[in-house]
């Protein structure tokens, strides 16, 4: 589509899937469909824990040449999403931010700015104004 803005997509990762679904839901709810959108959770058998697969999976369902924004509960997603990002290649690599934000009200606050058009600096810069000091 010629002219199209896209805007930031969000990611959300979580070592449950409800939880990562929930937060998903919500997001939806808020922006529809505005926002490329993609969540993951648990491991591989189906317990908690996170998958890097998973993750480079749900980043290439928000991709967004405007970047991607990714929200995470616990330090194993964190470390599992810095994998997926490596994994992804450098030229993408530069264009995806993993928020230090709570992950629910940061990926919503998130995908309502980047609804907006916002670039994924100010995305993130608006996520990360929710977490503590």
């Amino acid at each position: 589509m010629t002219g199209r803005i896209e805007n930031v997509g969000i990611v959300i990762v979580s070592h449950s899937p409800l939880v990562a679904k929930g937060a998903a839901d919500m997001v939806r709810q808020m922006v529809g469909d505005s926002v490329p959108l993609a969540w993951c959770g648990g491991n591989p058998a189906g317990g908690l824990g996170t998958d890097t697969g998973a993750i480079l999976k749900a980043i290439e369902e928000a991709w967004s040449e405007a970047g991607v924004a990714i929200f995470v509960d616990l330090g194993g997603a964190e470390t599992n999403s810095e994998m997926a990002i490596e994994m992804i290649g450098k030229g993408r690599a530069a264009r995806i931010v993993i928020c230090n934000a709570p992950i629910v009200e940061g990926a919503v606050i998130a995908a309502a700015e980047a609804s907006g058009g916002a670039s994924l600096a100010k995305v993130v810069a608006t996520a990360q104004e929710l977490s503590p000091s």
